[in-house]
């Protein structure tokens, strides 16, 4: 029998799905962009042979949400190799990301970074990345020794070598000059790997080669220096999945929900995230943060670092008995920024989800923000549309776990108001579409959402009232983006980044466009 999709809720996120069959056993993971549109394309009726047979055996789907895909992507490597589901070695056509390495020559090398199966490097030397765009050559390595006039031999030769009559190199082999200036290039060279200073002027640079290259013909050169430029982008992604620092540490989130506690903890070995985990427990008697902690540690290996969401009790009494067992100092610690920040951040990120049932994050959020009971779900959102005394119709937008329903998208002719008055449109719109929706018995939204200010939300809140309806309404005013609710006198500002509040700006652009269209169809015909 297939896995019905319809039953879970999927996120729009960046992330890994886990797929298992009917004894829990782990038989596929993937990474996405968007999780939604992955999964649910395993379940069309146009996949391959195999695909179908992956499918099949599916009776449960997990998710792991992450804060961009390239750290969807290495989380989806660790995992791989961790638990080696059999689709992943008949279905995915591996791929690999990069580290780079500055020996710690006299003079460095810059060179592939080679790391074992259990994430420690080989070789020594400072090392940068990972890198996950492309293939193991994504960083086109070879321009940028050429760029910083890195050497490539692996000892110094006694005389100047081709490569500096070719112009790769300063040779500082055999010039003094060479030898001084070589530390400099070196230092622009990190400062690029880091992602930091100077790249700018580095892909600036580029693309004037790539420019000259291709105004004399020599469309190969150009053509990669196009894909170095391209990948150069990947330098400023931000990752937490993996670090090139070889320490261990491992990272717990706990949200409490109805006398439960659920604890969710990423570990880190050799700079790697190789695994989540999720546990609960019930908040009865002397249960707490403290004696999970002490119970997870008496069959784990314990790191040099416990990052938390919150400090447990006794936290220093754990310290010193993790400290005593383990034979070196342990500290545990809630991060204020950073990566260890961003981390916990992500870790109840995913905690949300998992105990939301599957609900979108960013309603979820929405929910917090707003001071909701209930998790909005499903949001309608109005406008009203004005062209001159004479056209004036209303619109309104349907959201459903966050993304458009236009089959519930709606429009009014303006019938009671006389003239342009916004307020009193909104006001009609709103009762006429709730005591329409008690009449029919149909499926109130969670929350309603108004164009405008903090006049339009008063409007509305006067129509709701009139009816006897309690749906929670709040307006969002576009000048500022600040949104506006009848319990709170200053308006909320959120984030401009904030996936909340794009699922609002969302809904108001679609509601204002079938708005606008309709007013347009009516000016047309008449």
């Amino acid at each position: 029998m297939t896995f019905d999709i319809s039953k879970i809720t999927i996120p729009i996120h960046s992330g890994i799905y886990i797929m298992k069959d009917n004894t829990g056993k782990i038989i596929y993971i993937g990474k996405a962009k968007n999780l939604r549109n992955r999964v649910r394309s395993y379940f069309l009726k146009s996949q391959n042979y195999k695909t179908q047979k992956l499918v099949e055996k599916i009776s449960d789907i997990e998710f792991v949400l992450t804060d961009n895909e390239s750290e969807a992507f290495l989380l989806e490597a660790n995992m791989i190799k961790r638990y080696r589901p059999i689709y992943n070695i008949e279905l995915k056509d591996q791929q690999r990301y990069t580290y780079l390495r500055i020996t710690n020559e006299e003079f460095p090398r810059l060179m592939v970074a080679r790391r074992t199966r259990t994430g420690e490097f080989l070789g020594g030397g400072r090392v940068y990345g990972p890198f996950t765009s492309g293939s193991s050559k994504m960083l086109s390595i070879g321009l940028l020794r050429k760029s910083f006039k890195v050497r490539i031999c692996k000892r110094l030769p006694k005389e100047a070598c081709l490569e500096y009559h070719l112009g790769n190199c300063e040779a500082p082999c055999q010039f003094q000059e060479a030898r001084e200036r070589y530390g400099k290039h070196i230092a622009e060279l990190e400062s690029i790997l880091k992602g930091k200073q100077r790249l700018e002027d580095f892909r600036q640079k580029l693309e004037n080669e790539m420019k000259d290259a291709s105004l004399d013909q020599h469309y190969e050169r150009a053509k990669e220096i196009h894909e170095t430029i391209q990948r150069l982008q990947n330098l400023q992604t931000r990752q937490k999945m993996e670090s090139t620092k070889n320490y261990d540490e491992e990272y717990f989130g706990i949200k409490i929900q109805d006398q439960t506690a659920n604890v969710m903890s990423f570990r880190q070995t050799n700079g790697v995230i190789r695994d989540r985990n999720r546990f609960a427990f019930d908040l009865v008697a002397d249960n707490s943060f403290s004696s999970f902690l002490s119970q997870y540690y008496s069959t784990n290996p314990i790191p040099k670092f416990i990052v938390t969401s919150e400090l447990p009790e006794k936290k220093d009494t754990l310290e010193e008995v993790f400290s005593r067992t383990a034979g070196f100092k342990i500290n545990i610690i809630v991060p204020s920024s950073g990566k260890r920040k961003d981390m916990i951040k992500l870790i109840m990120k995913n905690l949300t989800l998992y105990q939301t049932k599957g609900s979108e994050p960013a309603l979820v959020e929405l929910q917090e923000k707003l001071h909701l009971e209930n998790i909005p779900k499903i949001i309608e959102c109005f406008d009203i549309s004005n062209h001159g005394a004479d056209y004036a119709v209303g619109s309104m937008s349907r959201f459903v776990d966050g993304r458009p329903d236009k089959s519930g998208y709606r429009k009014f002719k303006i019938k009671t108001v006389q003239g342009r008055d916004d307020y009193a449109m909104i006001n009609e719109v709103i009762k006429r579409r709730y005591l329409r929706i008690r009449k029919e018995k149909d499926e109130t939204p969670d929350l309603v959402l108004i164009d405008g200010g903090k006049g339009q939300l008063r409007a509305a809140l006067d129509a709701l009232k009139s009816i006897g309806s309690e749906i929670p309404c709040i307006s969002l005013a576009k000048e500022n983006e600040e949104i506006c609710m009848s319990k709170i006198k200053e308006p909320l500002v959120i984030s401009k980044n904030n996936q909340a509040l794009k699922i609002l700006q969302h809904a108001r652009d679609e509601a204002h466009r079938f708005g606008v269209a309709y007013n347009r169809s009516l000016r047309k015909f008449n």
